[in-house]
């Protein structure tokens, strides 16, 4: 029998090569994503508010989060030690960075380390797919995407996978070249979706059956997206905060959720959503059966996706094994 007190702990270390060497395919991590808040809507997963650090001078935007977790069903315990800073762009360096650190929930010792930067693009897009599979339209025919960066990319994905009729994509970003050469790419990936330059964010809300803002997280907003935008029976998903949906635009909405409702009252504490309405329900309680998703056509519903870390530690858990079975990684002594 295993006894890790008789040998010497060692860790697996996967770079981001290893990570997508592995090939963990986004209709299992949404499936991951789904099942983590189902066990956190049923009152099993343990998760604190997510702490943060902001280095560097005031007003800069940047952060650094420990995002701890543990899911007892799988079971996984594990931190993120994530970072976003938005000027890393003008540095050809990215916006997000971090690593993803599991331990053994039964000896508590460290299991692995892995570069999170893939992770964190993924299960992202995922959480926008679970939430859209139970609080969007129907048939949704077009989006509308703000913000043509990473995550832009990936919730395009996650989408198309639940709503396999999406035949339109609305693209905006401030940086015109950006919008060029994510049409392109999309465009190669989808070459049956129909994606057009939006001019402003106006352009890219109007007519869309599910918006998803995808900018940096900025404390100080200078939001756009106005009410009379947001489409009778649309869905709205944001993963910038409030960085670029107006207070009267929230409140257009008939229902207000988050992922996480205690994790958007300590961001609130931290200076974020200053002017946000109260929260209906978060998708935990959702998916748990113990709040309803969409209830009628014609419901405006915006959903606050502040991002967890039980998505992280799920998706990390699956990549562990994965790594174990094809030997991949380089194990490290402690």
């Amino acid at each position: 029998m295993y006894n890790p007190l008789r040998m010497q702990p060692e860790i697996l270390y996967l770079s981001r090569a290893d990570v997508e060497s592995l090939r963990l395919g986004m209709e299992e991590i949404i499936e991951l994503v789904a099942d983590a808040l189902r066990e956190r809507g049923q009152g099993r997963a343990e998760m604190p508010p997510k702490p943060g650090i902001h280095p560097g001078p005031p007003g800069n935007d940047n952060f650094v989060h420990a995002m701890p977790a543990y899911l007892p069903g799988l079971p996984a315990a594990g931190i993120k030690w994530v970072a976003g800073y938005p000027r890393n762009r003008d540095r050809g360096l990215p916006y997000i960075s971090g690593l993803l650190i599991l331990n053994d929930p039964a000896t508590g010792l460290p299991a692995a380390v892995m570069d999170c930067a893939w992770i964190t693009a993924m299960r992202t897009a995922a959480a926008t797919a679970v939430a859209s599979r139970h609080l969007g339209p129907e048939d949704p025919r077009t989006l509308g995407v703000l913000g043509c960066g990473v995550q832009g990319r990936t919730n395009l994905e996650a989408l198309r996978i639940v709503h396999p009729g999406l035949r339109r994509v609305q693209a905006f970003d401030i940086r015109p070249e950006q919008t060029t050469a994510y049409r392109k790419e999309m465009g190669a990936r989808f070459p049956d979706l129909e994606l057009t330059a939006a001019g402003s964010p106006e352009a890219a809300v109007r007519g869309a059956d599910i918006v998803v803002t995808a900018g940096p997280i900025r404390k100080r907003p200078e939001p756009a997206i106005e009410a009379e935008w947001f489409g009778e029976g649309a869905l709205g998903v944001a993963l910038d905060y409030d960085s670029y949906w107006k207070p009267d635009s929230m409140r257009a909405a008939d229902r207000l959720v988050t992922d996480d409702r205690e994790q958007l009252l300590r961001t609130r504490e931290e200076g974020y959503f200053a002017d946000t309405p109260a929260i209906h329900a978060d998708l935990g309680e959702i998916l748990a059966g113990k709040k309803p998703g969409r209830r009628t056509r014609s419901e405006r519903i915006l959903c606050l996706n502040l991002g967890l870390a039980i998505y992280d530690v799920a998706t990390g858990w699956q990549l562990l094994q994965l790594a174990r079975e094809r030997g991949v990684g380089t194990r490290l002594p402690l």
